[in-house]
């Protein structure tokens, strides 16, 4: 079940928030619970047991930590959970891609193969590995309800596409006492909800369809690779942004506070600022339990180097288990020692210049990253430069250009955070405040009703992060 489909939208949601708002405080985490149990099984039944383990497994680890006055004892037992946590990981994500390699590379055959994953099983491993590491650390204490940490780890609005929750964000929250609506998250979180909703389902499937016939033109041409490039960019940009948003959106109405997870990327002025925009809950991830553990930047320049070397490598693994994944994560830790080296300072005197070069190495960041075939992806580079023998353009190129070019406008507009600006002066000039109330609420049911229809006529309509 998908957030933008007619069974989520106007059956389990509505029903689930009737439930959780209606009955009594002391119920409402069961609601929850029982709620993302029923969400994950109507999308992976058969893996249900592996997120119960999960649960509980964690759940007794972080408890016996917590008790253990042992630091060695403390130490083996974090290190016990991690270790089981990413086995898990392993067996279901990476394990064919390690057999597949091993048999061509040894010309045998294993036989070997897992056909089917998890939904997901990278954000809740992450979030449950996270508070491990926190209650060793004194971060946090361990949750003396197997209840409070089960919904924190199943809780729907995040659980199979993020973004990813740490414990302590949401720790006092899961014990406020909710029988008191706040009107206020309420209100936002319905806008939220319904602005993400509209970046998936108006934005993102339709650039996506505008990719899948770019794919399908019987003549291609430079330009047909550029715009799939670009489009296939600002997609993947709508369609995850876009489920932040909701699931954002959710939790606010639900009475939780998830931390932002995207911060218009595409305005970057260098690649580092990129990073600190784009998937915020999976880079600070990495950044606190994987770079500083490591020694981050404390332990001299080759070191540092080697850091964010092992740092991306691992982080283009996270994303799938293929070699074009790989490639990403070093291409971007390429990139990012290249800046820190020499390029940061030039880069902040010329704001233009550096935009133009950020959005360059993002758009072909990304064409490595949606080509799963190394042969592909040469294939693709080449033609997308002018080195395949393509003419540049043709007829059928520029009938879809224009054809699309409005939402690729729009897209590009609403990727800057122009609008918001605009909205924010409104806002604050108190001549017309007391209509943006009144918009806003008709804008918001006019997106609802947008895309609900769009949804209807669609055929087109993954979230394209359910496969990591």
């Amino acid at each position: 079940m998908v957030f933008s489909s007619i069974s989520f939208l106007y059956y389990f949601l509505p029903i689930t928030l009737l439930l959780y708002i209606f009955v009594p405080n002391k119920i409402k985490n069961y609601i929850l619970l029982m709620a993302s149990i029923v969400f994950y099984m109507c999308g992976e039944p058969r893996y249900v047991l592996v997120l119960i383990f999960s649960c509980v497994f964690n759940y007794l680890i972080g408890l016996f930590i917590s008790k253990s006055s042992n630091n060695k004892k403390r130490k083996l037992l974090m290190i016990v959970a991690i270790v089981i946590d990413f086995l898990i990981l392993f067996y279901f994500k990476y394990l064919n891609f390690f057999v597949e390699n091993i048999n061509k590379i040894f010309n045998v055959d294993l036989g070997i193969y897992i056909y089917a994953m998890p939904i997901g099983i990278s954000f809740f491993t992450f979030q449950a590995a996270s508070y491990v590491i926190d209650i060793y650390n004194g971060k946090i204490k361990s949750s003396n309800s197997l209840l409070a940490f089960s919904t924190y780890l199943t809780m729907f609005p995040q659980l199979i596409a993020g973004p990813i929750v740490r414990y302590e964000t949401i720790e006092k929250e899961m014990f406020v006492d909710k029988s008191i609506i706040d009107y206020s998250k309420f209100s936002k979180g319905i806008k939220r909800f319904i602005i993400g909703l509209s970046k998936k389902v108006i934005l993102a499937n339709v650039l996506g369809e505008f990719g899948k016939v770019l794919t399908t033109l019987k003549n291609k041409t430079v330009l047909s690779h550029i715009l799939q490039a670009i489009s296939d960019t600002l997609q993947l940009y709508f369609d995850f942004s876009g489920y932040s948003d909701m699931a954002i959106g959710i939790g606010l109405i639900l009475g939780f506070e998830f931390l932002e997870n995207f911060n218009y990327p595409l305005i970057a002025s260098s690649i580092t600022d990129f990073w600190r925009r784009w998937h915020i809950s999976l880079s600070s991830w990495f950044r606190d339990y994987v770079y500083i553990p490591l020694g981050g930047n404390r332990k001299g320049k080759l070191r540092t180097y080697l850091n964010i070397f092992i740092v991306w490598l691992l982080t283009g693994f996270w994303h799938g288990a293929n070699w074009n994944f790989i490639i990403w994560g070093l291409y971007f830790a390429i990139i990012l020692i290249v800046e820190k080296v020499f390029l940061l300072k030039a880069l902040s005197k010329t704001k233009v210049i550096a935009h133009i070069y950020s959005i360059f190495i993002i758009v072909i960041g990304f064409v490595i990253f949606n080509q799963t075939s190394l042969n592909e992806l040469g294939e693709y580079l080449k033609n997308m430069f002018g080195f395949g023998g393509l003419s540049f353009t043709n007829l059928e190129t520029n009938f879809y250009f224009k054809n699309y070019l409005t939402i690729l406008i729009v897209s590009a507009i609403l990727s800057t955070p122009i609008l918001k600006i605009a909205l924010s002066k409104i806002k604050n000039n108190t001549k017309y405040q007391k209509y943006v109330d009144i918009i806003e609420m008709v804008a918001c049911f006019a997106l609802l009703i947008v895309c609900t229809s769009y949804i209807i006529n669609q055929t087109y309509n993954p979230f394209l992060y359910f496969r990591f």
